[in-house]
């Protein structure tokens, strides 16, 4: 009987801590100057197609609440798949990806991809 009942409580004590959720860990970020591109053909990060990403600190996220194509088109010659732009940048780090309030280009020239020989 006494090895049921801490078999019992053993079971219930499992549940209930594969039950507790990890902290989100969020970062917020006002005002903050940054880059902004495609993540994938000029940041080289891992991803499907092309997305709108930032580079913070020189940490690249992926960004929600904003597309690629909000700003132009992203393939053309001096879109963010061939072009870095300087911005700054408002919003909050979630889980590696970030969440955008606001996004404002201060650079009005483009600056083009290096080309590598």
């Amino acid at each position: 009987m006494k090895k049921l009942t801490l078999l019992t409580l053993f079971v219930a004590f499992t549940f209930a801590a594969n039950a507790q959720k990890t902290p989100v860990k969020i970062t917020k970020v006002e005002k903050k100057n940054a880059e902004i591109s495609c993540g994938e053909c000029m940041f080289k990060m891992e991803g499907k197609g092309c997305n709108l990403a930032v580079k913070i600190d020189g940490v690249g996220y992926f960004v929600d609440g904003r597309k690629i194509d909000d700003f132009g088109d992203a393939h053309a010659e001096d879109g963010f798949c061939n072009a870095v732009r300087k911005a700054v940048v408002s919003g909050e780090i979630v889980d590696g990806r970030f969440k955008a309030t606001s996004m404002q280009l201060i650079e009005s020239k483009k600056v083009k991809k290096p080309t590598h020989k």
